[in-house]
């Protein structure tokens, strides 16, 4: 009986700590705003006020945390009262409710701290706190959030959170390629993913360094930013080199924007499938290094072009019916012309857009419908497909001037995938790569040698018990 107290005993002061940093933290952040009400020595008794509370209710009921919790909000309208007579009446003056607002947090949280999960507890302060403390930035982002931006968002909360719950997730037509909700899901990724690079470019203005400039273009749109780019490159001879090192950057982002889908929609075989993809990655990103590096001594003035709202629900519905579509041609061609009739569908459909490509081809792939050596090449090609469109557009457009900078980047990655895919074995993946590696392989053996002497000993004793009976 004594153990157990004791054991409850140091819980019960563990979480008094957790309650004290919490109110400390917060209060010393009060402290330095110089608040009149509340600072560091205040808001750490206020949790454990809270912490000693909710320790009293198991005894006295839990009205006792109500009268805590409307006392303090009483102490609160005094000591406005107070601070008011004492600044006089001020018209002008907007006092806010910050403090009085985490005042009551910080009450409730302390009792929370007592009776809840600590993890919990821990997350809603240090949340409090950063909200409390970014005060000037997150005032400073919603003045340059405009009317556009908050539409856009307001587009993506219909998107998600309206359209999606109300979606059946059941699978419709022939093939069963069309579920409703599993295809709102992959609509809702992709606008998440432009969303965000979008509310970064609207935050931060159009004028933003190369490499940002090339990372949101790809998040946003590779093809649109190379089409942007290629016209300022014609326009302007001078801007060649930074509108190439911009292409190529997004190009690049592309790349891995497609590793990333695979990951989120095929985790069990996303190493298989993206393997080979990294791999032509690789002279991507060395080239679009070389050519930033090259143009380091020329003067940065990039400006992202006037990039679309890609949460807009049009947008959102084609890219869905596209999905489907490419869906529905990856099973029917793999039905009536086997694998290889996949590589014409991951052609042409890199054309139009890779991220349809690559998600219907992971999700075969995930599910066991499509073998993943042929999924990886399918997707490679859809990717390269798009390189090579994208090469001819900005040689139309920007002609020589840009196309002797992108275009090396371009082909040592398409050299590299086309490579890969002529040579690269069907069964190759990091666990067969490891099998090859000595240290591996025997500590495998000797795993296999310990597991059959312990079959073996068990089986010894189980013959030596029927004997004995």
């Amino acid at each position: 009986m004594g153990k157990r107290s004791l054991i409850e005993g140091a819980e019960i002061f563990q979480r008094l700590a957790v309650a004290l940093g919490l109110g400390l933290l917060i209060g010393s952040v009060r402290q330095k705003a110089r608040n009149d009400i509340a600072g560091v020595r205040t808001y750490p008794l206020i949790t454990i006020f809270g912490c000693i509370c909710a320790l009293l209710t198991a005894k006295l009921g839990a009205w006792l945390a109500a009268v805590g919790l409307l006392t303090l909000a009483i102490m609160l309208v005094i000591a406005n009262l107070h601070k008011i007579k004492a600044n006089g009446n001020e018209d002008d003056q907007n006092p806010g409710l910050t403090t009085e607002i985490s005042i009551l947090l910080m009450f409730v949280l302390g009792a929370y701290t007592m009776l809840g999960n600590l993890a919990v507890a821990v997350f809603v302060g240090a949340t409090a706190t950063l909200l409390v403390h970014f005060k000037h930035p997150l005032h400073a982002l919603i003045r340059k959030v405009g009317d556009k931006d908050i539409h856009a968002i307001m587009q993506f909360v219909l998107i998600a959170l309206v359209i999606l719950p109300v979606l059946p997730n059941e699978s419709f037509g022939p093939y069963d390629v069309f579920n409703p909700f599993q295809t709102w899901m992959v609509v809702v990724l992709i606008v998440a993913i432009s969303l965000s690079a979008y509310i970064v470019y609207r935050v931060f203005g159009a004028k933003i360094g190369t490499i940002v400039g090339g990372i949101l273009g790809g998040l946003i749109s590779s093809t649109a930013t190379t089409f942007s780019y290629a016209h300022k490159a014609r326009d302007s001879k001078s801007l060649a080199r930074s509108a190439a090192t911009v292409i190529a950057i997004a190009s690049t982002i592309a790349f891995v924007r497609i590793i990333v889908e695979i990951f989120v929609m095929a985790p069990k075989v996303a190493i298989e499938i993206a393997t080979p993809l990294f791999i032509t990655l690789i002279p991507m990103v060395l080239g679009s290094a070389v050519l930033f590096f090259l143009g380091t001594k020329e003067k940065d003035d990039t400006e992202l072009p006037e990039q679309e709202n890609p949460a807009e629900l049009k947008s959102a519905i084609i890219f869905g019916a596209l999905y489907t579509a490419i869906s529905f041609a990856v099973a029917v061609t793999k039905d009536l012309a086997g694998d290889r009739g996949l590589y014409v569908v991951g052609a042409i459909s890199g054309l139009t857009d890779v991220d349809a490509l690559t998600i219907s081809t992971a999700q075969m792939a995930q599910s066991g419908r499509l073998d993943t050596h042929i999924a990886w090449q399918v997707i490679l090609l859809g990717a390269l497909a798009n390189l090579l469109f994208k090469g001819v557009t900005l040689s139309m457009i920007g002609r020589i001037p840009l196309s002797k900078f992108v275009l090396p980047v371009f082909l040592s990655a398409a050299v590299a995938g086309g490579f890969l895919i002529g040579v690269w074995p069907k069964d190759a993946s990091f666990a067969n790569m490891f099998k090859q590696i000595p240290a591996f392989s025997e500590q495998k053996v000797d795993r296999n040698e310990l597991s059959q002497k312990e079959d073996g000993k068990k089986l010894s004793q189980k013959g030596n018990g029927k004997r004995t009976e």
